[in-house]
């Protein structure tokens, strides 16, 4: 079963940034040609989908919690996906994960993303 692998988490105080990595377990999957959504899931909350990216043509989306602070990426030749996370909040600490998703819009993660899901990266914004 396919299975994405998270890094770079880390604590980081209010206002900081943090970059977010997201790779394939098996070389075999090739990113560029998958729908790949971010989600989290904060301390006493839900899991909620965070942004997503599309497959080739790399478009994106951003829920209102977070557009215009996340930017997420694509590096094709490390089979890679970025969440850039700048002006980081509190409210933002959570688990981070990436999972290959059926489609890219506002609605995403309202489908069930196809694989298991990893270990995930801490993000922790405190002071």
């Amino acid at each position: 079963q396919v299975q994405l692998v998270e890094s770079g988490g880390g604590l980081v105080h209010p206002g900081g940034s943090l970059r977010l990595s997201c790779t394939a377990s098996a070389s075999e999957v090739n990113l560029e040609y998958q729908n790949i959504g971010w989600f989290r899931q904060g301390p006493g909350k839900e899991r909620e989908g965070v942004s997503c990216i599309r497959d080739r043509v790399s478009t994106t989306y951003y829920g209102r919690t977070v557009k215009g602070r996340f930017t997420m990426s694509r590096d094709n030749a490390k089979n890679t996906v970025y969440l850039q996370m700048n002006s980081l909040k509190p409210e933002d600490t959570a688990v981070y994960y990436c999972m290959i998703v059926v489609l890219c819009r506002e609605d995403f993660a309202a489908y069930a993303p196809f694989g298991s899901w990893g270990q995930g990266a801490q993000v922790t914004v405190s002071s």
